[in-house]
């Protein structure tokens, strides 16, 4: 059994982090969040401390430190821009870290997380679930065992509505969750570049608050992709379904069906990890500098290979 540790466990991806920590047998010793909003705790682990105050937090941990309480894992459930501050702090009190994506919004960050990981000794493991998707992996093998110098056409629509509320939290911040393609896309570009190869084109059409859309060549494959949080962009059959969420990846004109199968992803991944065969740093890098470059280049606009949803009208920000 180990023990883990875990920051911010009042968020929406926390209670997959309690499933997983339960699931895999092992006990969660100390929680942190500045919401005190936390009752999903007692479906889990109701014997846990918890902090709102991260000094206090600090100071626990350090108290335990020589215990048999100490920890040997932190898991990180932060906003993204704060993920590398809390994987610091997991490292340098002597735990390996399990952080969500993404693991950082840029990838120097990774660079200096290594020099930490040299120092303390201990690991850093990014959840990359998709590649533990069995669809996800089919595909992967299809691929792998087709013609070695065949270049494949792939079209990737995710549009996962939000209401007002994500404007208004830091995910509405870009210099928080680094804008839609980081916080709702990472995971896709990884899942891409871990089927298809290193990334050799990466050209934006389209980047707003709500919205991102752009082409990226990979090593054998050429990928139109289109992300939305506005549900106006939702095509008309997910609309007649009274559908808010429209996911869609097509190789070739077929689709690729992977819309089940994603409830126990977590779980696995924390098998995977405590096996010692998580994904770490490295495995993160490509995916970190494909978000970065999107973030920082300029649209070029309806120029080019562009998905067909990029003709779709802009809207203004409901907050400017």
């Amino acid at each position: 059994m180990k023990n883990f540790g875990i920051i911010g466990v009042g968020g929406y991806i926390a209670p997959r982090h309690l499933k997983a920590i339960k699931d895999t047998g092992n006990n969660l010793i100390v929680a942190l969040d500045k919401s005190d909003s936390v009752g999903i705790m007692d479906s889990y682990f109701p014997q846990c401390s918890f902090y709102t105050e991260y000094e206090r937090f600090d100071r626990f941990v350090e108290k335990i430190k020589h215990t048999e309480n100490k920890l040997d894992f932190v898991s990180v459930c932060t906003p993204n821009y704060l993920h590398d501050a809390h994987i610091r702090f997991g490292l340098r009190v002597g735990a390996d870290v399990i952080c969500e994506k993404p693991l950082v919004l840029n990838p120097w960050n990774i660079d200096a997380l290594e020099r930490i990981e040299k120092e303390t000794g201990h690991k850093v493991y990014n959840i990359l679930q998709l590649r533990l998707h069995k669809a996800i992996l089919d595909w992967k093998r299809q691929i792998d065992e087709g013609p070695k110098d065949k270049i494949y056409d792939v079209t990737l629509t995710y549009i996962t509505s939000r209401g007002l509320w994500y404007y208004t939290s830091w995910k509405g911040d870009v210099n928080k969750s680094g804008g839609v393609a980081t916080n709702i896309g990472v995971h896709f570009y990884d899942m891409l570049s871990w089927i298809f190869g290193p990334v050799e084109e990466n050209i934006v059409h389209v980047y707003t608050h709500d919205r991102a859309a752009g082409f990226l060549r990979f090593k054998r494959a050429r990928v139109r992709y289109f992300l939305s949080i506005n549900a106006d962009t939702l095509p008309k059959e997910a609309i007649e379904a009274g559908k808010r969420t429209y996911r869609k990846i097509e190789m070739e004109g077929k689709e690729i069906e992977f819309s089940q199968g994603f409830t126990e992803l977590h779980t696995e991944s924390y098998k995977n990890i405590l096996a010692g065969k998580g994904f770490g740093l490295e495995d993160a890098r490509q995916c970190i500098e494909i978000v970065s470059t999107i973030r920082n280049s300029k649209p070029i606009g309806l120029k080019g290979d562009y998905h067909p949803f990029c003709k779709l009208p802009l809207e203004k920000h409901p907050f400017k």
